[in-house]
């Protein structure tokens, strides 16, 4: 299984920059610009998750995260709030599945949560500006990309971890008196 990699990352955004803009002007002429653009949000959703369960090295829950998926965009299809709050339920729904798959710390979480605040902030800028869903969906995805850059654990500051090793030579040193004294005990009766 292959990891995540920022070159990978780059390739999946323009793959699903390329496919999303072929897509948009396939089915706008079939339905309204809005059911368009809700399919095309939750289709690159799901499939980035896919992409993203596919780089992670754990492998359980992977069936109850794609449930879970669907349970909560089902109900946003139902409730149909606005284009914003849709894309933030999506948005919630990638941090979290990172969150579980790709840290295990509480801060690289955190950091992810604010790259996808920028992801998403960076994207509502370029909409604005070039009015074009490849060069948005390009550089969200883009910005998304970076979350390899995140460390898996932030450790502890050196100064913690040079108290941990006089602990774990204190330790080493209790277990080795222990086992000195069981061995003096077991010889002398």
């Amino acid at each position: 299984m292959k990891t995540a990699t920022f070159p990978e990352g780059i390739f999946v955004a323009l793959v699903f920059s390329f496919l999303s803009s072929i897509v948009f002007f396939s089915l706008s002429s079939l339905f309204s610009t809005s059911i368009v653009i809700h399919l095309l949000i939750s289709g690159l959703t799901f499939s980035y998750i896919l992409y993203l369960l596919s780089r992670s090295k754990e492998r359980v829950g992977r069936i109850m995260v794609i449930t879970l998926w669907f349970i909560s965009i089902i109900s946003l299809w139902f409730v149909w709030p606005p284009i914003t709050l849709f894309i933030l339920g999506h948005l919630i729904t990638i941090w979290l599945v990172r969150s579980l798959y790709f840290y295990s710390s509480l801060i690289s979480s955190l950091t992810d949560l604010a790259l996808n605040g920028f992801s998403i902030g960076f994207a509502f800028l370029v909409a604005s500006h070039t009015n074009s869903l490849f060069l948005t969906l390009w550089c969200f995805f883009l910005s998304q990309a970076l979350f390899v850059m995140i460390p898996k654990n932030i450790k502890k500051s050196a100064s913690n971890k040079s108290i941990s090793f006089d602990n774990d030579d204190n330790f080493q040193r209790s277990y080795r008196a222990a086992e000195t004294a069981v061995r003096q005990l077991s010889t002398t009766q």
